[in-house]
């Protein structure tokens, strides 16, 4: 009889993180959350970009305004995550992804509430400082737990966020945007406080504890694990790798929408359609791109993807104006191939780093993709201008720009190598 009393009061297996090494299942469980809170935290970055000609309508901004906008959310997830490089080997990597997933959902329901530019750039502001430590802690859990020789199709899977928060994410937040107009541009941000508020409950069953490896703990220790990261020159190379990566989407990423509706007439209702053609096919084709990077090579397969991204960044840079389904056309190619090249990309930088330092490097490598992508949206921001008629000018260059980051990541991809040491 006490025997099935105890029992009764036992939490239920389903409501219990699962232990390491994990089962098939289990590893697919955890897979799924991580692309869940990925899903999230791209949406929250993703849906101010085509949020982007209502938002400066509403607060009368410029584009450098915009451009701001964008990057500060990256600026602080690269501050956020360097912080974090200095303590994150110091606790159970579960606690952390658990807490800043928390602060990060209040966050972005504070920037549903905004009142005005300012508060909402704060709002912003305090949803990258939280996404910036998720964003290398979700890549750190497939590092750790996930074999090399499976470890680009994980990433697939988990970088397949971008794919569903363009396929669902930002389709139905648009969709909301323009069915409740009481709302407006914050229904977008509710939709995702509220999705995450879920995600945050089934991620607490599905992702193991891994408790810290330091044995040594003092806090005169903290910079130990930082100068032992940046002591390794292949370390250096992935991070440069990783600038160039973000350089070579970003530039041209966030002004996409604005370019469409502004210069080239494409119809505001129907950037929902959008991101829904690129953001399907992608949705596919970054998972395939991950099976061939392990299959054939992740720097090889990057290095053929970013080859052939260059057609759609310079189509999507220089096209002139044309029917809706034209350029959803070029659209969807850009989407399929500058976000393919992420995976076997990211594939590569997460095995990079010596096991034993994975939070550590993951930490900081988030850090700098974050400020690729704040760099980034800012130099695009201040080339880019606006002429008396309203019109952008100097797109192209930013094209240009982007083609360039994108050639020298590709020259760079071999140099980077993985480092197996402990590993699986």
């Amino acid at each position: 009889m006490r025997s099935r009393i105890n029992s009764f009061h036992k939490s239920p297996r389903s409501n219990m993180p699962p232990s390491l090494p994990l089962s098939a299942k289990d590893e697919k469980r955890l897979l799924l959350s991580l692309a869940g809170i990925q899903f999230t935290h791209i949406l929250d970055f993703m849906i101010i970009m085509p949020l982007g000609p209502m938002l400066m309508r509403s607060f009368d901004l410029s584009t450098g305004q915009f451009g701001l906008l964008v990057s500060a959310y990256t600026f602080t997830a690269a501050l956020s995550a360097i912080l974090a490089a200095t303590v994150i080997e110091r606790f159970n990597r579960r606690r952390v992804v658990l807490v800043c997933y928390a602060a990060f959902i209040v966050a972005t329901a504070l920037c549903a509430a905004a009142p005005s530019y300012v508060l909402l750039l704060t709002a912003r502001a305090l949803a990258g400082a939280f996404g910036g430590v998720l964003g290398a802690m979700i890549l750190t859990y497939i590092g750790d737990v996930i074999p090399y020789a499976r470890r680009g199709h994980a990433t697939g899977i988990v970088m397949s966020a971008f794919s569903i928060s363009t396929v669902l994410g930002v389709p139905l937040s648009l969709l909301f945007v323009h069915q409740v107009p009481s709302l407006g541009w914050r229904a977008p941000f509710l939709v995702t406080a509220f999705l995450g508020m879920i995600l945050w409950w089934l991620a607490r069953s599905s992702i193991p504890s891994i408790p810290t490896r330091l044995t040594d703990r003092r806090f005169s220790q903290m910079l130990v694990p930082i100068r032992q990261v940046l002591a390794h020159r292949n370390h250096w190379r992935a991070y440069v790798f990783t600038l160039l990566l973000m350089m070579g989407g970003f530039t041209v990423i966030p002004y996409i929408a604005l370019y469409s509706t502004v210069n080239l007439g494409f119809p505001e209702s129907y950037l929902a359609l959008m991101y829904l053609a690129g953001g399907a096919c992608t949705f596919f084709t970054g998972r395939y791109f991950g099976r061939l990077a392990d299959r054939h090579g992740k720097a090889r397969v990057f290095r053929i993807l970013a080859l052939l991204a260059l057609l759609p960044i310079l189509a999507i840079t220089h096209t002139p104006a044309l029917p809706w389904w034209g350029l959803i056309f070029i659209t969807t190619f850009f989407f399929i191939l500058v976000s393919g090249r992420y995976v076997p990309g990211m594939a590569v930088v997460t095995s990079a780093s010596i096991p034993s330092l994975r939070g550590t490097f993951m930490s900081l490598n988030s850090a700098v993709q974050s400020a690729g992508t704040a760099i980034a949206s800012l130099i695009a921001g201040y080339i880019i201008t606006r002429n008396p008629q309203g019109l952008i000018e100097h797109y192209n260059l930013v094209g240009y720009l982007a083609c360039t980051a994108t050639l020298a990541s590709v020259w760079l991809a071999e140099s980077v190598k993985p480092e197996h040491g402990t590993d699986h």
